[in-house]
């Protein structure tokens, strides 16, 4: 998961310079698709695939149409949102996440997973905002903020969905068959915008992110957050999502931005003794 969280980021920094170049369904529903074809590779020279293990295919595409919807609104809400603005949005998944998994599971998150979960949602605030308490108070959504909150909504169900749903498959054909689906969905959602899209005039950025958000935001995630959350209690699993508005900042150095105040540094601080605290049993 803490792998995780660093390629998640990526796909905050890289999506937001590629975000206004293509439709959001038309990227995601070839990226889905390149990456069943690395996974279903991956598949096909380690477990392979038993009739068994597609059996019940809804579940696949109640769990891919949940993720498909996560990366549309992501694209979408980049569109206008910041990246570092975007991830802050994504740090609400946690609390939502420890929600849906007393429901469906009945999780129970004890007092010490709470006040975790407020420590690490407080620095990674203070991340977002770079340590600057008048921004804080001034904080203000955007159109593209609550169009990504709608996908964090899905990305938080589908975290406890995973154990509810999987019936014994390994980690690696479980998420092919997810993927698949996710195509399926998005094909028939966004096919009048994947015809309409001229893919040998996009910019270099646009095939930069795709391929980055095929091969690490898509084949490679998918699978971390299956293995994990097959372990892992769903507030844990999403606890990580913590770290992303700090990994956003050291993506946004690396492509050029300015560094941020050391100040900001005491939130990640916070949000790493929060991490501590949810691991420990």
């Amino acid at each position: 998961m803490l792998l995780f969280s660093a390629l998640v980021a990526g796909s905050f920094a890289l999506g937001a310079r590629a975000a206004n170049a293509i439709d959001p369904a038309a990227l995601n529903a070839l990226r889905f698709l390149l990456a069943s074809v690395i996974i279903g590779a991956l598949v096909a020279l380690g477990p392979g695939v038993r009739r068994a293990d597609f059996r019940a295919p809804w579940r696949y595409f109640v769990l891919g149409g949940l993720f498909s919807v996560y990366f549309v609104t992501m694209f979408e809400g980049l569109k206008t949102a910041p990246p570092v603005s975007a991830a802050a949005v994504f740090t609400l998944t946690p609390v939502m996440s420890a929600f849906f998994g007393w429901l469906l599971l009945r999780q129970v998150t004890t007092p010490r997973m709470a006040v975790a979960l407020a420590l690490a949602a407080g620095g990674a605030i203070w991340v977002i905002f770079r340590g600057n308490i008048e921004a804080i108070k001034a904080f203000e959504v955007g159109k593209g903020e609550m169009i990504f909150f709608v996908g964090c909504i899905a990305h938080a169900l589908y975290t406890p969905l995973i154990r509810k749903l999987n019936r014994g498959e390994p980690p690696l054909v479980f998420t092919l068959g997810m993927m698949l689906a996710g195509f399926v969905l998005l094909s028939l959602y966004g096919a009048g915008s994947i015809a309409n899209t001229d893919f040998t005039s996009l910019p270099k950025i646009v095939w930069v992110t795709i391929a980055y958000v095929t091969v690490f935001a898509s084949a490679a995630t998918f699978f971390l957050v299956q293995y994990a959350a097959m372990h892992l209690k769903s507030a844990k699993v999403m606890a990580y999502t913590y770290l992303v508005p700090a990994w956003v900042i050291l993506w946004e150095v690396a492509l050029g931005g300015a560094m941020v105040p050391l100040v900001v540094f005491l939130g990640v601080a916070a949000v790493i003794v929060a991490l501590l605290m949810l691991l420990a049993d």
